[in-house]
């Protein structure tokens, strides 16, 4: 028997150039369709190993037609890391800022705890290697530019929105883990807050509905951020509790909200 192979796509490794000097393992979607002029829009996903084949599908299928989807064809990039499982613990140390505000040792009985407080050095990463790699190799539209986060992805998500909101022009922070790091990404909001708009931006902060009592108050964190960035000038925020969806489940229905957020046809 053949192995299933997602079609259109590619794998290969890209290390970091900065002192971290990470191997990240990166695929690629590259759609069948001519691009168009100014190239095909973008989607960034973090945890690459968990969702990329799921997004893949969602946007093959919706772009075949898309005067019914309003999903146009577009370049799917996955980051992620030279693992056979769904998820790293790299992502402690890559989506983080500080040191965690919540007791994370208990969650770690056989293991150290993960390291953490990477945030900037993978955002490098992300500005000075991959996109530039991704630039030379393929024609993407450099203004429609998408960045998908989940749970700490979320918080990376929103890190990034607030200390370098040049770097794409849609933003996805599902389920984002504000407890985290909420001092530290506070002081990063009210600087961004502080700051006049240039352009346009959007904003998807989306929960499951089951995560309305999650320990750490991510529902009602995530709404009260979404509430307070909704005043922001040019930048448009939605803010959605998906119903019936847990901090696992929600992936795929917020993957599809990120698709129809990032690659609607203009």
């Amino acid at each position: 028997m053949k192995q299933v192979m997602l079609q259109d796509t590619e794998q290969f490794c890209l290390i970091a150039t900065n002192r971290d000097q990470q191997t990240y393992q990166i695929s690629v979607y590259v759609p069948k369709q001519i691009a168009p002029d100014e190239g095909f829009p973008v989607l960034y996903l973090l945890d690459g190993n968990a969702v990329f084949g799921t997004a893949v599908e969602a946007v093959r299928i919706q772009s075949q037609r898309t005067e019914k989807t309003n999903v146009q064809p577009a370049i799917v990039v996955g980051i992620g890391y030279e693992i056979a499982d769904a998820f790293s613990s790299r992502r402690f140390y890559d989506y983080t800022m500080d040191p965690p505000e919540i007791d994370i040792c208990s969650r770690w009985k056989k293991h150290p705890p993960p390291q953490h407080g990477g945030a900037d050095h993978f955002l490098a990463f992300i500005e000075e290697d991959l996109k530039p790699f991704l630039f030379r190799r393929y024609n993407i539209n450099q203004q429609r530019q998408t960045i998908f986060g989940h749970s700490l992805g979320g918080l990376f998500v929103l890190h990034t929105l607030f200390t370098k909101n040049h770097a794409f022009q849609n933003y996805i922070a599902g389920s984002p883990s504000i407890h985290w790091n909420k001092t530290r990404l506070s002081k990063e909001k009210k600087a961004f807050l502080k700051n006049d708009q240039q352009r346009s931006l959007s904003l998807l902060i989306a929960v499951g509905e089951l995560e309305a009592n999650h320990s750490t108050n991510m529902s009602e964190n995530a709404r009260q951020l979404a509430e307070e960035l909704s005043k922001v000038p040019l930048l448009e925020v939605q803010f959605e509790e998906l119903e019936e969806e847990n901090h696992i489940s929600v992936l795929p229905v917020l993957l599809n909200k990120a698709i129809k957020l990032g690659l609607k046809a203009k």
